[in-house]
């Protein structure tokens, strides 16, 4: 499947599911701002196997077709999947680079408190110490989850060398620039966060399906907040 049908069945799927939704939507960032958004999507309700088979085949095309992109990714060793909705995305995305991208790399996540005995630690599954790490996230408008991420993999003795996003909302962060160009300038350049979708593809399948009113929407809402530095 390529990339362009992982993106359309992920738009769709999501829909049919719930978790994309258009309608009127109260964002917060913390300590930031507070927009009120044309659309929502809730990473967590896409949670049967259907969905998690296109999810997951989108962020082993996406991975995939960046590590032979120039700029792109950089080689990694292991994916890290942020507590708790990243979990079962960075399993079933370090499967389907194995069975159909010929890309063996090892998984880990975070626990939301160390654990003082057993293994103990912070992280479960793969060792991240000495690694390149490679971070799985759901949709990013500020970027807290992704700064969150590389603070634990650096506090384990890894080494953060990308991330992954599901959607970028392509919206002005708190620097004055994209959540993209912010994280990237963090992970060491242009190339180190490349995405599933991104609000310019919701629109465009808005206007293929003659959403009109949702589209005009989507298209205030880009106006008023989105990055116009990046690429379209």
């Amino acid at each position: 499947m390529s990339l362009e049908e992982c993106q359309t069945q992920l738009i769709e799927h999501s829909m049919l599911v719930g978790a994309l939704k258009f309608g009127s939507f109260t964002l917060k960032s913390v300590l930031v701002w507070i927009r009120v958004s044309p659309y929502f999507f809730n990473a967590g309700l896409l949670a049967d196997g259907p969905v998690l088979d296109t999810l997951c085949s989108a962020y082993a095309a996406t991975i995939a077709a960046s590590l032979k992109a120039s700029p792109g990714l950089p080689q990694f060793d292991v994916l890290f999947g942020p507590a708790y909705k990243g979990i079962p995305f960075a399993a079933c995305t370090a499967l389907l680079l194995h069975r159909d991208h010929g890309i063996d790399v090892g998984f880990a996540y975070d626990r939301k408190e160390a654990k003082d005995h057993g293994e103990g630690g912070i992280t479960v599954g793969a060792p991240i110490k000495g690694k390149r790490v490679l971070v799985l996230d759901d949709v990013a408008t500020a970027g807290t989850a992704i700064r969150g991420a590389i603070d634990t993999v650096k506090k384990e003795g890894g080494e953060v060398v990308g991330a992954v996003l599901l959607l970028d909302r392509q919206e002005v962060g708190r620097e004055g620039k994209s959540m993209i160009e912010e994280v990237e300038s963090v992970l060491g350049g242009k190339g180190s966060v490349p995405t599933i979708l991104q609000m310019k593809h919701l629109m465009a399948w808005l206007q293929s399906h003659g959403k009109t009113d949702e589209l005009a929407s989507m298209e205030e809402y880009w106006d008023k907040y989105g990055a116009k530095g990046e690429s379209q």
